[in-house]
């Protein structure tokens, strides 16, 4: 329950950040040449919002799992320390590209 609160809370931070547009969109339906169709800014917005929001709940729960993975390894097997610990940094490394690209992604979206 607790992980579903924290997700949707997420969510909701990210739509509040990102979806600023969702009011313009009435302004930009009173500008527009072809009779005050609205243009979906606003609905560009709400979606660029939930790819982020979705991009950093996916590498926070991915980061969690190779931390909780690798430290649980090193108690296992403490010789391995120094290896195990710099696959965890790889693998971490590659989740955060992942998201960060999925960031850009979601916030190209709104442009």
């Amino acid at each position: 329950m607790k992980q579903f609160l924290i997700l949707f809370g997420t969510i909701f931070a990210a739509l509040l950040f990102f979806g600023g547009d969702f009011a313009m969109a009435a302004d930009g339906a009173a500008a527009d040449a072809a009779g005050g169709v609205t243009t979906g800014a606003g609905l560009k917005g709400i979606g660029g919002g939930i790819a982020a929001a979705f991009a950093a709940v996916g590498a926070g729960i991915g980061i969690g799992r190779i931390g909780g993975s690798g430290v649980e390894s090193i108690a296992r097997q403490p010789e391995m320390a120094g290896t195990i610990s710099t696959q965890m940094i790889i693998f971490a490394a590659l989740v955060e590209g992942v998201a960060l690209f999925a960031v850009v992604v979601g916030l190209l979206a709104i442009l």
